[in-house]
């Protein structure tokens, strides 16, 4: 056995556990949850089977789609929001020196503190008599502004993408600093020489060799906003009225407040799919080679 053999076989046990850990679980629990989606269970007792009666309950709910649509606003925030203001950051604070190093870890910060915390803290920045928001726009002469901001359906939702936004911008941030630092310093002086401007040279040098870590930071945004549960639960539990609820806050109430379990499961892997789904088509829409 040589040794390119041996190796892929030591990496491969090395990975066995970890493998296994996964699928029992992950993969195993998901196609658990898409069984039980068949079943009219409460959590105790029989299971009584009902076909696809959840299923189609689930795409034909309102309540679904609402939230549906409500995670699509999360999606556009975080994409359009996240990733662009990473980027910029990542520009401007690429070079180490102990300032830029300060500026870092304070844009870092969020991501440390738990959604829990994060969304106490902007539950009480956005309160209708004690925030601090409404108290600044008072102090400014904005009093026509102030909102009851979590409690009013038409603002609700665009109230709660600022924390959202705010709280994962330092991991982006830190990969495109990662990746800016990796390209060759030899690039960097040949469009000098070439007397490249710096917005040219953004989108004709940088973003083209840095293109497939924008390409995974969008995913992950994608991945993670369709999953949004613990800030959104803790500043307005999906209300007022269903107007902030998400798909994976309305499959929690469904499951644990409502005890359909049966229903959601179905929920839950509507949820897998239409993520799938959104993940392979932006992949496909960033397919062709950004250089």
């Amino acid at each position: 056995m040589n040794v390119s053999a041996r190796m892929r076989g030591f990496i491969t046990i090395g990975l066995l556990p970890a493998l296994i850990i996964y699928l029992f679980f992950v993969v195993v629990p998901l196609f658990w949850s898409a069984y039980y989606g068949f079943f009219d269970w409460k959590g105790i007792g029989a299971a009584k089977f009902i076909g696809m009666d959840n299923y189609i309950e689930v795409f034909t709910d309102p309540i679904f789609w609402k939230a549906f649509k409500n995670n699509m606003l999360i999606v556009a925030a975080s994409v359009f929001g996240q990733v662009p203001i990473a980027m910029i950051l990542a520009l401007l604070l690429m070079r180490s020196t102990p300032f830029q190093r300060i500026i870092r870890a304070s844009v870092f910060m969020p991501m440390v503190l738990s959604s829990v915390v994060v969304g106490i803290i902007w539950g009480y920045i956005y309160h209708p008599q004690i925030g601090i928001l409404n108290f600044l726009l008072d102090g400014v002469g904005l009093d026509s502004w102030k909102k009851a901001w979590l409690s009013d359906p038409k603002v609700s939702m665009f109230a709660l993408m600022v924390p959202i936004i705010w709280n994962y911008i330092g991991p982006y941030m830190i990969m495109f600093i990662a990746a800016l630092q990796n390209i060759s310093p030899e690039i960097e002086d040949a469009a000098q020489l070439d007397g490249v401007g710096p917005v040219r040279k953004l989108f004709a040098v940088t973003l083209p060799m840095i293109w497939d870590t924008v390409k995974v930071a969008i995913v992950l945004c994608i991945s993670g906003s369709l999953k949004a549960f613990d800030l959104i639960y803790v500043m307005t539990g999906g209300g007022p009225a269903h107007s902030t609820e998400l798909l994976a806050s309305y499959m929690y109430n469904s499951t644990f407040n409502v005890y359909r379990f049966g229903f959601g499961s179905a929920l839950s892997t509507a949820i897998i799919i239409l993520s799938l789904l959104l993940i392979v088509g932006s992949q496909y829409l960033m397919k062709r080679d950004y250089r």
